[in-house]
């Protein structure tokens, strides 16, 4: 087996040596391994790999062209047998299967074996690291870095031309409650972050993308329109009623009060026509504002599906024959 051969840069960082080079991706899934915990539970330290998410890496370098800039973080073996030539700029190993353990970047790595695609990949090579000092770094690595937020994602969506129509649709009736001095909302929204008390874009996708099915040929104004009037019935009847308006951001409370929106909506139907106002919303809920429970508003638990099974069951009449 002949040694392969890369140029490399040698980094100094705290008295910390490690090489930063790039590699051919099939060079690479050929001589890395993950020490998962569910094989070697006395060594291992890393989580089991998942193909549906290197399958989705896959296809996003086979068919969309996609690349892949951050580095993958390996630490070499003594079976690498890893040496520095040519005056300290050419890197050296042995291509064996356990030749690097990966530290950060195992699903890109297992991506790149399921990739028809060969990508020339930024590789951090760390050399003489005992197994305590591998799994505190994969530690560091793990814990101080931070992914962007879902809700930072949503909101540069459209500038990157990734929305689907739902998704272009949410995130117009969303802009509308957050600048629309009429919103329900208005001041309750935080668009490209979490924040507490307010609702997010991700909770208010979360919350209104099920009702989608029923918005048909309306175009963005009239849906606006129909979700402001119901939030605003449940805001006037219930919540402001009961003094607890702050609950409504509760993005467990936020969710249940659209789960029951299409049986609400559909009485409102029933009852008046396509005719959902504040009005016609209250007439239909005011039944069941009497019935909700306030400690369940005020403590909701984890769970929007039995929060909205118990909306529902308020709504039902007492009717008897």
């Amino acid at each position: 087996m002949e040694k392969k051969r890369f140029t490399a840069s040698n980094v100094l960082q705290n008295k910390t040596k490690f090489y930063s080079l790039t590699m051919p991706s099939d060079v690479l899934t050929q001589c890395c391994f993950v020490s998962s915990r569910d094989e070697d539970p006395i060594m291992g330290f890393q989580r089991t790999l998942d193909e549906k998410r290197a399958l989705e890496i896959a296809n996003y370098i086979d068919n969309e062209q996609g690349t892949i800039p951050s580095a993958i973080i390996l630490s070499a073996q003594e079976v690498a047998d890893v040496e520095m030539i040519g005056r300290g700029r050419t890197l050296e190993f042995m291509p064996h299967p356990k030749a690097f353990l990966i530290l950060d970047g195992q699903h890109r790595v297992f991506g790149f074996s399921k990739a028809k695609s060969t990508l020339r990949v930024p590789v951090i090579i760390y050399v003489g690291l005992s197994r305590k000092e591998e799994s505190r770094l994969f530690i560091d690595i793990n814990s101080k870095q931070k992914g962007v937020p879902s809700e930072l994602l949503l909101d540069i969506k459209r500038m990157a031309e990734y929305e689907n129509s739902t998704e272009e649709s949410l995130r117009a009736i969303f802009d509308l409650f957050y600048s629309d001095p009429n919103s329900a909302l208005i001041g309750k929204l935080s668009p490209a972050s979490k924040s507490k008390n307010k609702i997010s874009r991700v909770t208010f996708n979360n919350s209104v993308s099920p009702v989608a099915q029923f918005f048909g040929d309306r175009d963005i104004d009239e849906l606006y329109i129909i979700l402001n009037c119901y939030i605003k019935a449940f805001m006037y009847g219930f919540f402001k009623e009961n003094n607890i308006e702050e609950q409504l951001c509760n993005s467990i409370v936020f969710r249940a009060l659209f789960s029951v929106f299409p049986e609400v909506a559909s009485k409102v139907k029933d009852r008046f026509g396509p005719e959902y106002s504040v009005d016609n919303y209250t007439y239909v809920m005011s039944d069941m504002f009497g019935k909700i429970s306030l400690q369940k508003i005020k403590k909701p638990g984890n769970s929007y599906k039995a929060l909205a099974n118990h909306f529902s069951n308020s709504m039902k009449s007492n009717f008897t024959l």
